[in-house]
């Protein structure tokens, strides 16, 4: 089934290692196959992983805009620890998204880790 995905004017998503700037009106468009797509609202860089959890999630980004988990998976290992450490609370979500990391679903795992992501960003600003 297709997915549909409206852009605002200026606003950008990622589809495989493509990225798309719509113009400068608003669009919609239908989307059908495989290809892995994310907002660019719902991307991470490089620069800005720059928290534990930031850091998961970036490399849980790789791995599905890429779809390599091989390639990114001792490095996932160790900011699962390292999230593990920082957030020992969170132990539950940390076990949900590593779930879905081990079963293949890496779009849901990206879901988990950004409710982490909030979550961590509440206890920074409490």
């Amino acid at each position: 089934m297709p997915l549909r995905v409206e852009l605002k004017p200026f606003e950008r998503i990622v589809i495989g290692e493509t990225v798309l700037i719509n113009s400068g009106s608003r669009t919609s468009f239908l989307v059908d196959g495989e290809a892995p797509i994310l907002r660019e609202k719902d991307t991470v860089t490089a620069e800005t992983a720059n928290t534990p959890v930031k850091r998961l999630y970036f490399c849980v980004q790789m791995m599905y805009l890429k779809n390599d988990v091989s390639r990114y998976r001792t490095s996932y290992l160790g900011f699962i620890k390292d999230l593990r450490e920082a957030l020992p609370g969170s132990r539950e979500q940390i076990d949900a998204a590593n779930a879905h990391v081990s079963s293949g679903a890496l779009y849901k795992a990206l879901k988990e880790i950004r409710k982490l992501m909030k979550l961590q960003e509440e206890r920074l600003a409490a």
